[in-house]
């Protein structure tokens, strides 16, 4: 399964919101440089869709806020 993310860093909070269209938006609190905010977002997905973060794999959008990512099930 492929998602499709648009994460809002620096934000005051970490949370994860799912749109009409079924994209995730995701805020997190931690600044996007070298990789932090990618890390973190990869955590908030695996506790929502409680599964491992090893399963969760970022295929496009490593610098940008669209981010799409495959999830093993």
């Amino acid at each position: 399964m492929k998602i499709t993310v648009k994460v809002k860093p620096n934000s005051r909070e970490n949370s994860i919101k799912i749109g009409e269209n079924g994209n995730y938006e995701v805020k997190v609190s931690v600044p996007p440089e070298k990789g932090k905010a990618n890390a973190k977002v990869i955590e908030l997905l695996s506790k929502e869709l409680k599964i491992a973060k090893s399963k969760i794999t970022l295929l496009k959008g490593e610098a940008s806020r669209e981010k799409l990512f495959k999830i093993e099930e």
